[in-house]
């Protein structure tokens, strides 16, 4: 792919820090002096900004990790406002941004805005082109109003489609219809499937996704031949697996869709295509929240530009490799294909302005040190190259406090 060496590597011991000097050159960093935020001093704008992945880095399951409480008490001032922009990058989709932004300020006890989180869907909105099409929507929790959230206004859900047409869900024999109901025949086609995150009865979307692609949008009918292409599928969050209160990882819609696409091709003989691809690790997704970190700072009247990003997560195949990629994008300007990448939506952003994309990986959620995913098999997703120089962090801490004093130290924000 020509990306290998794109960033420098950087692995610190790991260990506690308590006093910021000797942290700094511990990991080999310089702080720049006269910077210092205690006691309400001057401080000067600032140049970078936070991107925090979620579960396995602030909270596993519904139980905070201590030291995320201990990092958010370091990004506030005296009066409890963040010091430099933030934003919360989850490949979550199964609820509002606005109850994610609740739950962050209970977890966390500081003000999180809906406007600082960026759901794994969150940038489906930008796609006007899909969102007056009649389309499937597959997930949990309230989808219809998740979907229209996003601009789709005439959405089809599983239970609907499973209601219209009984014959087509057969695996469960308690769910089996008794009696031949009679035929639906005034249920308009299927224009496309919009897959917000993973299913709770997961045999029956497969079935009545497969059957929406083989038919066209007419899941009553049939075709002798199934249409290729098929209809379009937009979809976001990847993630194979993620971290929850379980010691090891749980299921993620990435396995959810590895499912979908391996039943496609072996009906078919042909790949499952998506039309849009959203959440980490794609470009599409840190473009997003590089904007809401440029508003952040003008809405603060911050006047320096934000130059440098550090993305803190606990997943190297999403955190990391997106993270990493986007700064291979930075590194182009913009300009050019770093990856066979789905659209993306600079026209609607503007160009990016950051220079850096820095990824720091905690060992708090997925990453298991002692698997070394340049070895193992690669749990990205399908269309995604493997780029073995891109799981690499910037550099590896043991959690999201570490993290934080570790870039504080980095960009001269010494404490006194």
């Amino acid at each position: 792919m020509g990306l290998q060496g794109c960033f420098t590597a950087v692995r610190a011991a790991s260990g506690r820090w308590l006093r910021q000097r000797p942290l700094c050159r511990a990991w080999g960093l310089q702080g720049s002096p006269g910077r210092s935020y205690a006691g309400g001093l001057p401080q000067s704008p600032p140049t970078f900004g936070f991107l925090f992945d979620i579960d396995g880095v602030l909270v596993r399951g519904h139980r905070v990790i201590p030291a995320a409480l201990e990092a958010a008490r370091k990004l506030v001032d005296s009066n409890g406002q963040l010091r430099m922009p933030v934003v919360f990058v989850t490949n979550a989709g199964n609820c509002a941004p606005h109850v994610k932004a609740q739950e962050l300020s209970h977890f966390l006890g500081l003000q999180v805005d809906p406007e600082q989180v960026i759901l794994s869907s969150s940038p489906l909105k930008f796609f006007s082109k899909f969102h007056k099409k009649r389309m499937l929507v597959s997930g949990q929790g309230p989808v219809v109003d998740h979907a229209r959230n996003l601009g789709f206004h005439n959405v089809v859900t599983i239970d609907e489609l499973r209601q219209a047409f009984p014959i087509l869900d057969m695996v469960d024999l308690e769910r089996r219809p008794k009696a031949m109901p009679p035929l639906t025949t005034d249920f308009p086609p299927i224009e496309g499937v919009l897959l917000l995150g993973e299913p709770v009865r997961w045999e029956t979307s497969l079935q009545l996704i497969i059957d929406v692609l083989l038919s066209n949008g007419n899941p009553g009918t049939g075709l002798a031949v199934a249409p290729y292409p098929h209809l379009p599928v937009l979809t976001s969050n990847m993630d194979l697996l993620w971290m929850a209160e379980a010691k090891m990882p749980r299921f993620g819609h990435g396995t959810f869709l590895l499912c979908l696409e391996s039943v496609y091709r072996k009906i078919t003989g042909k790949e499952l295509k998506y039309e849009v691809l959203v959440g980490k690790p794609t470009i599409t997704t840190y473009q997003y929240a590089e904007s809401l970190i440029r508003k952040q700072a003008e809405r603060r009247g911050w006047g320096a530009p934000i130059h440098r990003l550090y993305a803190i997560g606990d997943n190297p195949v999403t955190d990391v490799y997106g993270a990493n990629l986007y700064n291979c994008y930075l590194k182009k300007n913009g300009k050019g294909e770093v990856q066979e990448c789905y659209e993306v939506i600079e026209e609607k952003q503007g160009p990016p302005m950051a220079e850096r994309c820095l990824s720091v990986l905690v060992r708090s959620g997925v990453y298991d040190p002692s698997l070394r995913q340049t070895e193992t098999t690669f749990h990205g997703h399908r269309d995604f190259i493997f780029d073995p120089s891109l799981l690499e962090a910037s550099y590896v801490v043991a959690d999201v406090h570490e993290a934080v004093q570790l870039v504080f130290c980095k960009e001269g924000w010494d404490q006194v």
